[in-house]
């Protein structure tokens, strides 16, 4: 039992010890949330529960779900007869719900969450990604994606290790026990009494030892040893001996303060929030390419229909010259040329048809998570409800005040601002290396020493100590512990003074020219927003101005196709001439479909660069980090509203 004693006492010290300390945060930190969103069912960590989770959760691995491929219920819900109805307001909530873009994005910040827990340790800040996925491209030849106008940094990584290092912050306990048995010939027995010295030691320890942000290290540590031995002079034997200690380190110049000493906390933080902005800015990239994607589906839908009137148009002419070719007022020649002209309408319809089922794909592939590879989806046809509607009047802000409302919501300048603010956290550091190092330490030791008088006879002339303070178990060696009977006390100071300091000057020139450099990729970024909300307005301006040309030309080639059509009857024109007036009725029809596609894609684009496009559609960001959004799917239309896919025509 006496044996054990020491171990047991050991495990008792760091079992009382260590709980408090664990519980213990640094000043001002709140664990962080690696996850643990219950509202969340994106969250890609579990965690165990119940006392023995907790208690062994720090040394386990956390579960990662697996991917969910599953939809939304929503597409299914909007599928009738082997078409899905699409309003926009829709397609924005399969995309925020479906799209794999943004299904990527939402691992942002549970991996910024792991790095903050990282840094509250004591450990480096992670680098955390901004790089976004560009929504897709229509079919139409020639479109560019507004996402590949605006600046998009590529990455935040300046969470270099300049400076100091950090004092671990986790508290960690030690312990340790070796049993050691020795037989040493002796050349003299005059210490010992024998030739044969036989020694079994018996060695515990525990401890605790833990950093502070303030730069101070603290350990403390109960050391215990027990000697059974043959040695005859020995005054006790078995004979037991402890130390309690405790050792302190502070520095004072170079790894000071708590304002040091958190920055990679800090900056953990920030980073952080930079994942809040990635994902904010994914979901800007694809809802702004799903809205074109929806947008040129109804253009090319409208195409269609261009295609199928001027179709029609072709064979009621044709049928028309057949009529009086039989009445011999028409040469058979124009028979010809109006079935050349169908065939080429013919051939224009197909061309738009199958644009339609290009740019279905696209979008089919956008909101759903498989993609096509579900029969289901792979052959439904994509109907859009909403229509192109043109504004009588441009609601458009003055320039000015449209600079300042993307200065302040465009995510890409608040990146960058968090990315300066994360430099001026490393330069601190760096600076803070300048210093040369000096500590304080101090260490405060009780000792102790409890035994049995030894059993083996002393030699002749001697006698063995039976001083009655020294007699007794470890119950006696925790008395004089705790009674400081034999302290030993010790303080100090280190100075270490690099000369030159050569290295830690070419970190902080290192770090503060990374600095203003990026000063200037601010400045950079601002002046790419102001372009580009010049860009959108006067984009804005051109498209409605293309647009009110486009539908006076269409009103100016009908009126000339009528006046065509009746000087032909009155045999004062020919078919050709018909012909080239329906050739360019199509064309401006064309033209009205492309610009009111322009106008309303330039709308989208102006919301995008004044950072406004999530407001002005009404999503939340909060619904779109949860995959799921609450306002229910718009109505299908009634069947006799409903139009027919472009395919069916």
């Amino acid at each position: 039992m006496l044996v054990v004693r020491p171990y047991l006492v050991s495990i008792c010290v760091a079992l009382l010890v260590a709980p408090a300390t664990f519980a213990a945060d640094p000043p001002g930190d709140p664990p962080p949330t690696v996850g643990r969103n219950p509202a969340d069912r994106h969250s890609p960590f579990s965690d165990g529960s119940g006392w023995l989770g907790q208690a062994i959760g720090p040394y386990r691995s956390k579960h990662v779900a697996l991917p969910d491929l599953s939809n939304s219920g929503r597409l299914e819900s909007l599928m009738r007869a082997g078409n899905i109805y699409l309003s926009l307001q829709d397609c924005i909530a399969l995309a925020l719900e479906n799209n794999l873009d943004i299904e990527i994005q939402r691992y942002g910040p549970p991996v910024a969450d792991a790095g903050l827990l990282q840094a509250l340790g004591g450990g480096q800040a992670r680098a955390v990604s901004t790089s976004v996925t560009a929504g897709p491209a229509s079919a139409v030849a020639g479109v560019v994606s507004a996402t590949n106008l605006s600046a998009i940094p590529a990455a935040i990584a300046n969470v270099a290790a300049s400076g100091p290092s950090i004092p671990t912050l986790d508290p960690a306990v030690l312990g340790g026990a070796s049993w050691a048995h020795a037989t040493a010939p002796q050349s003299s027995a005059f210490l010992t009494g024998t030739n044969s010295l036989i020694t079994r030691q018996d060695n515990t320890s525990a401890g605790i030892q833990k950093g502070f942000l303030s730069g101070a290290t603290v350990s403390l540590g109960l050391s215990n040893s027990t000697i059974t031995s043959n040695n005859m002079n020995a005054d006790f034997n078995p004979a037991t001996s402890a130390t309690l200690s405790l050792n302190f380190t502070q520095h004072l110049l170079q790894g000071f303060g708590w304002g040091l000493n958190s920055r990679q906390i800090r900056i953990a933080r920030n980073n952080r929030e930079v994942s809040d902005l990635t994902f904010k800015l994914q979901v800007i990239t694809t809802v702004t390419a799903i809205m074109e994607l929806y947008w040129d589906l109804v253009a090319f839908h409208e195409s269609v229909r261009v295609a199928e009137d001027a179709l029609s148009a072709s064979r009621k002419l044709l049928e028309d010259n057949k009529r009086q070719v039989e009445v011999g007022t028409l040469a058979p020649i124009e028979v010809i040329r109006a079935e050349a002209q169908i065939a080429t309408g013919e051939q224009n319809l197909l061309v738009a048809q199958t644009q339609v089922l290009q740019q279905e794909t696209i979008i089919k592939t956008a909101l759903s998570r498989t993609g096509v590879a579900s029969p289901m989806v792979a052959e439904a046809h994509v109907i859009p409800t909403d229509q192109i509607r043109m504004p009588d009047v441009e609601p458009v802000a003055p320039i000015q005040e449209l600079n300042a409302l993307a200065l302040g919501s465009r995510p890409e300048l608040a990146q960058t601002r968090i990315q300066l603010r994360n430099q001026e956290l490393i330069m601190k550091g760096s600076k803070n290396g300048l210093l040369p190092t000096l500590d304080i330490v101090a260490n405060l030791a009780n000792n102790a020493l409890a035994g049995q008088v030894n059993p083996i006879p002393a030699p002749a002339g001697t006698t063995h100590s039976n001083t009655p303070f020294f007699i007794g178990g470890y119950s006696t060696v925790l008395t004089q512990l705790f009674a400081r009977n034999f302290p030993n006390y010790s303080a100090g100071f280190n100075l270490s003074v690099p000369i030159r300091n050569r290295v830690a000057q070419a970190q902080a020139i290192n770090d503060e020219l990374t600095y203003r450099q990026q000063q200037l990729g601010l400045q950079r970024i601002e002046n790419q927003v102001r372009v580009d909300v010049q860009n959108a307005l006067i984009g804005l301006t051109q498209a409605r101005a293309q647009y009110q040309a486009a539908v006076k030309g269409v009103r100016l080639q009908q009126e000339s196709l009528d006046a065509e059509q009746k000087k032909l009857a009155l045999g004062a024109s020919t078919t050709y001439n018909v012909i080239l007036m329906q050739r360019d009725l199509v064309t401006a029809q064309s033209s009205q479909v492309t610009a009111e596609a322009a106008y309303v894609k330039a709308r989208v684009e102006l919301d995008r660069a004044t950072g406004q496009i999530l407001n002005n559609n009404g999503i939340s960001l909060d619904e779109a980090f949860k995959g799921v959004v609450s306002r229910p799917p718009d109505p299908i239309p009634p069947p006799e509203t409903q139009p027919a896919p472009a395919s069916r025509r």
